[in-house]
């Protein structure tokens, strides 16, 4: 829900973003979402992808309020992993409470640079509309309540939980994306115009990562700093009938 500043009063917008963990980039947006249809846009999204890259995407992460639970069960059917949050409901919160300390395990993560590297997990299989889910409890991961997750993905607890964690990367993205592309200062609360912002940000962003992936030592660099240090210095520029020379 994106309005674009804090403290206004105005309706919100739906905006959806999709991010490309081994490319950095925002790789897909739509603002043109109305109420009643989010659940749907992930179907979209997957239609996208195909067209663009022939194939389905191989791994969706996604938050638990992007779709409804009767959809990861045709994520499920078209092949597609995923790995969701789901909500933590009075009942599973009582659930977690009433565990023995022996049900849970513990597991190290191969991040050296996480501080907290030693979650406790708890794992049990659940039916969802049919279907046959992992959820996962874990316990310890700086939070003060466990995170819940839900999957189909058959990989180990320790890959599940790293995997998860790089949402942080669309987190890192969305923080720069306000702070360089300002995109919590948009032209206007139009519905148009948004969807036609977000376009622009995708396109950017592309931008930005190609050129990082280009630069040695700045694959991982965000946006402003690329900014910063290769474009914003002096140059001639020459705009002609059919090229612009720099």
């Amino acid at each position: 829900h994106f309005v674009s500043a804090r403290s206004r009063r105005q309706p919100s917008i739906l905006v959806f973003l999709a991010h490309d963990a081994d490319g950095r980039a925002f790789c897909y947006s739509n603002a043109d979402i109305r109420k009643g249809e989010e659940p749907e846009e992930i179907f979209r999204f997957i239609s996208f992808w195909k067209k663009t890259h022939g194939k389905l995407p191989a791994h969706l992460v996604f938050d638990s309020r992007l779709t409804t639970l009767r959809n990861l069960g045709r994520l499920d059917e078209m092949g597609i992993t995923f790995i969701t949050l789901r909500r933590r409901s009075p009942a599973i919160l009582q659930e977690i409470s009433q565990l023995r300390p022996t049900a849970w395990r513990r597991v190290t993560l191969d991040v050296p640079t996480r501080k907290f590297r030693t979650p406790r997990v708890y794992e049990q299989k659940v039916s969802i509309h049919g279907k046959l889910f992992r959820q996962l409890y874990i316990q310890d991961l700086g939070h003060e309540e466990a995170t819940v997750l839900l999957t189909n993905d058959s990989q180990s607890a320790v890959k599940l939980i790293t995997r998860y964690a790089q949402r942080m990367l669309i987190e890192n993205a969305i923080s720069d994306a306000v702070r360089f592309f300002h995109m919590d200062a948009l032209s206007s609360a139009v519905g148009l115009k948004v969807d036609f912002d977000m376009a622009l940000l995708v396109i950017a962003s592309g931008l930005y990562r190609n050129v990082a992936r280009r630069m040695r030592g700045y694959r991982d660099a965000q946006a402003r700093h690329i900014f910063r240090d290769l474009i914003d210095t002096p140059a001639d520029v020459e705009v002609t009938d059919t090229q612009v020379i720099v």
